[in-house]
């Protein structure tokens, strides 16, 4: 025995090493074979020689063979075969490898995440622009007003102020410099379930003015049969007159009233990138700085400004002009109502600052009727509604006179939300 042999006192030996030329290896050590138990006579190994919990045992072999493979995996002195011990692995396979990631965890969260940010930057928008709006016009003021009907009636005006307009800007859009502000276009616009009607309101309508509230002084005035354009009743007493008047010769109730100056009209168009025009004939208009040819063109807010405002190019006048703004308009609703306009920060948040800077609305008007407002006009000119002018039947001292009977059929299908049969100018 040489020295290198070690024992106990029972005769059990372990960790035999060899000082001589011959490998240790090449012996056969039934002693470790790892398919046979401890001899129940025979004490356990130290902890050190423990196989590793856990570790499975391979298949069994004989002699030289089961020495090798035990060597091989350290299972000689209690490395543990397979994973687990220092053979390069760990629990989750190779070691330093990452665990597969989970992707469809990751989409979820991710999807979470986007509709999260989505909702709050749309209601943050919405308080945004909401919070611009400027509520300045009071129908509570307005009385004896007709019972409302059915669908919602919006009085829409566009009106010649030039409020914060500098000196350079009003030459350029040929707005002059009159002091105050008076009405250059008039619209009923209802929005109901056969489809929305845009009717046309020409400013040289004769009608008659009523008894009605000021809307600063609070003193009545009563009426006394006095006939005037209907223009002159905005630049008598304002928007609450002007609403009085149209509810009284009409008989039609009006739920909102929405209110542009030039300069947020020209803006619109200009943030939105200008507005793509099929123009039937050529005109020009010194007046308003309209010079157009004939066919399909974009046109900027300076030139959409001079369209709707030309009235001294036609032979109809004031007709023609209704009829040029109410195209216009349905076109320009359009394009701001399209997903092009809508997902696009760039173009939303310009076109929504300058129409809502310059807008005048009533108390009780949300952003959402706004909105209302907007796709009714777009569906009008998308041939879902109708656009029309108010029934004339002549005129008396320059004024145009409305066709009483056709107005009462006209507001009685509106009030029933009936599908429009009447027919104007």
């Amino acid at each position: 025995m040489n020295e290198w042999e070690s024992g106990d006192q029972n005769g059990y030996r372990y960790g035999r090493g060899s000082g001589g030329v011959d490998p240790e290896g090449a012996r056969a050590m039934p002693q470790v074979r790892r398919d046979a138990g401890y001899p129940r006579s025979e004490p356990p190994l130290p902890p050190q020689m423990s196989p590793r919990r856990g570790s499975v045992p391979p298949q069994q072999s004989q002699g030289y063979d089961d020495y090798d493979s035990g060597y091989n995996t350290g299972q000689v002195y209690g490395g543990g075969g397979g994973r687990g011990g220092d053979d390069g692995y760990d629990d989750y396979g190779p070691r330093g490898a990452r665990p597969r990631p989970n992707w469809g965890r990751r989409i979820k969260w991710t999807v979470l995440t986007l509709v999260v940010v989505l909702a709050v930057t749309s209601v943050a928008t919405y308080f945004w622009a909401d919070g611009k709006l400027r509520r300045k016009v009071d129908l509570s003021k307005v009385i004896d007003r007709p019972e409302a009907g059915d669908g919602t009636n919006y009085l829409i005006v566009g009106s010649d102020s030039r409020e914060g307009m500098t000196d350079a800007q009003k030459k350029k859009l040929h707005t002059g410099s009159a002091e105050g502000k008076r009405t250059d276009s008039m619209m009923i616009l209802h929005d109901g379930s056969n489809g929305p009607t845009l009717i046309s309101l020409p400013r040289d309508s004769d009608v008659e003015i009523p008894t009605f509230v000021g809307s600063d002084s609070g003193k009545k005035y009563p009426g006394t049969g006095r006939h005037t354009k209907l223009n002159a009743a905005y630049a008598e007493d304002g928007p609450e007159l002007l609403v009085r008047t149209v509810e009284f010769n009409t008989k039609l109730h009006i739920d909102h009233y929405v209110e542009i100056g030039f300069a947020g009209f020209a803006g619109i168009v200009d943030a939105i990138g200008g507005v793509e025009m099929d123009i039937p004939k050529a005109f020009k208009d010194k007046w308003s700085g309209a010079d157009f040819p004939a066919g399909k063109q974009t046109l900027n807010g300076q030139q959409a400004l001079a369209f709707v405002r030309t009235r001294h190019a036609f032979a109809g006048s004031d007709l023609d002009r209704t009829k040029n703004q109410q195209k216009f308009l349905g076109t320009l609703a359009g394009q701001v109502a399209t997903p092009g306009t809508v997902l696009n920060p760039f173009k939303l948040y310009p076109t929504m600052s300058a129409g809502l800077d310059t807008l005048i609305v009533d108390k009780d008007m949300s952003l959402w009727d706004l909105g209302q407002m907007f796709f009714a006009m777009k569906g009008v000119m998308g041939g879902d509604g109708k656009s029309m002018n108010m029934p004339i039947n002549g005129s008396t001292g320059g004024n145009l006179v409305w066709d009483k009977a056709k107005v009462q059929q006209l507001v009685q299908q509106l009030n029933n939300d009936e599908k429009v049969t009447v027919s104007g100018n």
